[in-house]
């Protein structure tokens, strides 16, 4: 059987605008979503590359809706993610689709009924995991289908974990060219917010995907606000940030390990915050609990390893922080890519230093993959160092690296405060010379940290100092114009540019072949100024989404404002009812457009973007209660 559509069929022609406006209640399609859902809906098979937060969900559920109207079947969606099947057909029950999900927080009895559903063709989306579309039972339940010509769609979410150059490879996602195999009449959408040349190409192969059409939308995330800075007492700048920028806001601050984790989030509930902690280490139960406040309730900072994160679809996280350097720029715009979903101004925060770079270079040089993969990861981690050393725009640079041209945003911090620089060449080849001159003392180790280097460098008398009579080196004190965090920074460069490199158990500095170059002068080395030496005020900026009282997403007047508080209430009544994250019901965006508009009809309500006519029938009289409108 083939499952391909005629595009020329007229009854297909209208559907997907027609179900964009109707059941999701927007007014048009955004970006390249028209033409991603034409040609799936015509039966092409696609990879679609598209920012989180820019729309991948409505790529494959308004297909799904137009296949299933046309008697082609139900849109079977490959999902890696507990919590995000919940929550997808949570909120597709809310505008009036019929979903289901097979997982393991189902019962016998619940996952048979939705079996019985998917075979009388009751459903229109059915979300499962990689390792349960792949059983036995789940493949002669499709084969059933697909005999009546009632499996429309395979949508394959988070395509990069098939990947083993992605960061996040999940092994049981390499079976999944089966359904290539298998259904060949049955197109396949596979979707990701990220992937280099590298994990495309993979993604392709590994899925058999070389017919299918590539989809590649802008990466650039305009709402987030990009700020990177230098380690000093890190928490202690956390802190500082989330108070003046996002007191009461939702966000998520990521670490690298789960000591750091637990440490971090009990020190921020001791400042007074609602903070939970999330790792692998954590009970099942108790992951799922912290998971549930973070997208129920308001204000709640989850502090996390990476294993939190991928499928969160909550809109009005209004800051994502990094308390250590991701692995590469792919995990870094993932995880910032967390944050403003809503499309509202939101803050990518991080801070850093010389040990991160040296532990993500130990943690590569150290693992057992093939130096061939080993390779690559010291590129992509050479690319993330370039875009946190840099002095100019970070959202140019970041977009560069996915192949995008752009030009200076005006919003990161390297826009907003330009960073002095300064001509870093001379202490560069300092510092290697001292490293140098260690190797050829006859006394003591050959080898040292970079704190001893910096100690000797700046001519300040130690313990450790005396020990080795490096009083006596000819670099003793050649460098004591340069400040201790300034020469952090050059040692951290050196490294990030391979002249350096950290060596054993105590990280002590070795010189590279590169280093020549340096030490000739032949390699320019040119570096911000530490931001602690410069003031920098704070800057304004529209913010929203936090707790109730909080300014709205959205400038409103008083009234309106008041209106919007008003129907922040109710939509929390609802969502309590339903056993639903808020945003589920309305995303605050909706809410705010209500208030400020203040629809007094139905058919006005109608036009508010996101009011779909499930939800318009179902909640419209109430909403024009809360609004004050007559009944």
């Amino acid at each position: 059987m083939t499952a391909v559509l005629q595009a020329s069929e007229p009854a297909l022609a209208d559907l997907p605008s027609q179900v964009l406006h109707e059941v999701f209640g927007y007014p048009a399609f955004r970006g390249a979503q028209r033409e991603i859902v034409e040609h799936v809906v015509a039966g092409g098979d696609a990879l679609v590359l598209m920012p989180t937060g820019g729309g991948k969900s409505l790529c494959y559920q308004v297909p799904a809706i137009v296949r299933q109207r046309a008697g082609r079947g139900v849109t079977v969606v490959v999902s890696p993610l507990i919590a995000l099947m919940h929550d997808q057909v949570g909120a597709l029950d809310e505008i009036g689709v019929k979903a289901a999900f097979l997982n393991s927080t189902l019962d016998g009895d619940e996952a048979r009924r939705v079996e019985r559903d998917l075979l009388a063709g009751r459903l229109t989306l059915l979300y499962a995991a990689p390792e349960r579309i792949l059983t036995p039972r789940f493949l002669a339940m499709m084969e059933s289908l697909a005999e009546r010509g009632q499996l429309g769609l395979f949508a394959i979410d988070e395509a990069h974990c098939v990947s083993q150059w992605g960061h996040d490879f999940r092994e049981e996602y390499l079976g999944l060219s089966a359904l290539h195999e298998r259904f060949p009449g049955v197109p396949r959408l596979a979707l990701t917010a990220t992937a280099d040349d590298h994990t495309r190409a993979d993604i392709i192969e590994r899925l058999q995907l070389q017919a299918a059409r590539l989809f590649v939308a802008s990466f650039d995330r305009p709402n987030i606000r990009y700020t990177i800075v230098e380690k000093d007492e890190p928490r202690k700048q956390l802190l500082r940030f989330i108070r003046d920028e996002h007191e009461g806001d939702a966000g998520i601050v990521y670490c690298q390990t789960r000591k750091r984790v637990d440490e971090t989030a009990a020190w921020l509930a001791a400042e007074g915050m609602t903070a939970l902690p999330y790792h692998a280490g954590l009970d099942a139960a108790l992951r799922r609990q912290h998971q549930d406040r973070f997208l129920r309730e308001e204000g709640v900072v989850m502090v996390a390893t990476i294993a939190f994160g991928m499928g969160i679809d909550k809109p009005d996280v209004r800051f994502v922080a990094h308390l250590d350097l991701p692995k590469n720029i792919e995990s870094y715009y993932q995880e910032t890519g967390r944050g403003g979903r809503d499309g509202l101004p939101a803050d990518a925060w991080m801070s850093y230093g010389l040990a991160d770079v040296v532990n993500q270079r130990r943690m590569i040089d150290e693992s057992e993959a093939e130096e061939e993969f080993k390779r690559l990861q010291r590129s992509k981690l050479d690319a993330l160092l370039a875009l946190a050393e840099a002095h100019d725009c970070r959202r140019v640079r970041l977009l560069a690296y996915f192949g995008q041209a752009s030009t200076p945003c005006g919003n990161c911090d390297n826009c907003l405060h330009p960073p002095a620089t300064w001509d870093a060449t001379e202490a560069a080849r300092k510092a290697l010379s001292c490293i140098y001159r260690f190797r050829q003392s006859p006394h003591g180790p050959r080898s040292f940290g970079a704190g001893h280097l910096i100690d000797v460098l700046r001519g300040k008398a130690t313990d450790k100092v005396a020990q080795y009579h490096h009083e006596q080196l000819s670099t003793w004190g050649i460098g004591a114009d340069v400040s201790e965090s300034q020469w952090r920074l050059v040692l951290r460069q050196l490294i990030a540019l391979g002249h350096l490199q950290a060596e054993g158990e105590y990280n002590t500095l070795a010189l590279t072949e590169s280093a020549r170059e340096v030490l000739r002068g032949a390699v320019p080395v040119q570096l911000r100024v530490p931001a602690e030496t410069k003031a920098r005020g704070k800057t304004a900026r529209v913010r929203g989404g936090g707790a109730a009282g909080k300014p709205p997403p959205l400038p409103l007047d008083e009234a309106a404002g008041a209106r919007f508080n008003a129907l922040k209430a109710w939509r929390a009544e609802v969502a309590r009812e339903h056993n639903l994250p808020a945003y589920v019901v309305f995303h605050d965006a909706t809410l705010a457009e209500m208030a400020r508009e203040c629809p007094d009809t139905l058919d006005a309500l109608a036009g508010v973007s996101g009011v779909g006519a499930t939800k318009l029938e179902r909640y419209g009289a109430e909403i024009l209660r809360v609004l004050g409108a007559p009944a």
